[in-house]
């Protein structure tokens, strides 16, 4: 009976590969990160318990850093970023300086300033690969990739209009970035499972 029910409904949207934006932003409303990329929806797995504490506790502090200085937006997802048109992620956690204010919206967000996803086994590869690539080229500054099972946070540094390895923090090392200077924390407490 369940299929039956949902059948009709699925006939209301475009198959696979003819998504536009406009489609996409008709979506009913959920908590479900769903990405918009090469005319198709993209939604990855459930995140673990270990993703979202690592996202938690670098937002928080992420968050605290930038408020105090007065320095723009951090915000987490699930919240669209097109990063150029039918190009539509939903990164775990960005940084959005004053400077682009402009590019804030209630519904979709520009490109941010900085970038963090926090690896799965479910998502590694698209972080790694596709995304790299897409935050690159929509001029995305820093891009961290976090990875709770190694324990390391990668911080890339967009140089020109490719990423360059500033470094790669480990495990009681203070991670920092270059775009929002001053900003650190230790590796091991975003790792930490209250």
């Amino acid at each position: 009976m369940w299929e039956a029910e949902i059948a009709p409904v699925a006939e209301l949207y475009p198959p696979q590969g003819q998504w536009t934006e406009r489609d996409y932003f008709t979506l009913p409303d959920t908590n479900r990160y769903i990405e918009l990329s090469e005319g198709g929806l993209v939604m990855p797995p459930h995140p673990t318990d270990r993703h979202q504490a690592a996202i938690l506790e670098l937002a928080v502090r992420l968050r605290t850093f930038v408020l105090d200085r007065n320095l723009g937006l951090v915000r987490i997802a699930p919240l669209p970023v097109r990063l150029w048109p039918g190009k539509i992620r939903e990164p775990d956690i960005f940084f959005l300086s004053k400077e682009h204010a402009d590019r804030a919206g209630e519904k979709v967000y520009g490109v941010p300033d900085l970038v963090i996803e926090v690896l799965s086994p479910g998502t590694e590869q698209v972080d790694r690969g596709e995304k790299y690539f897409e935050y690159a080229r929509a001029g995305v500054r820093e891009y961290w990739m976090v990875d709770p099972d190694e324990q390391t946070i990668e911080v890339y540094i967009l140089r020109g209009n490719v990423y360059q390895l500033r470094e790669r923090f480990k495990a009681g090392e203070l991670v920092r970035s270059e775009l929002l200077s001053g900003f650190e924390t230790n590796v091991s407490e975003v790792f930490q499972l209250r």
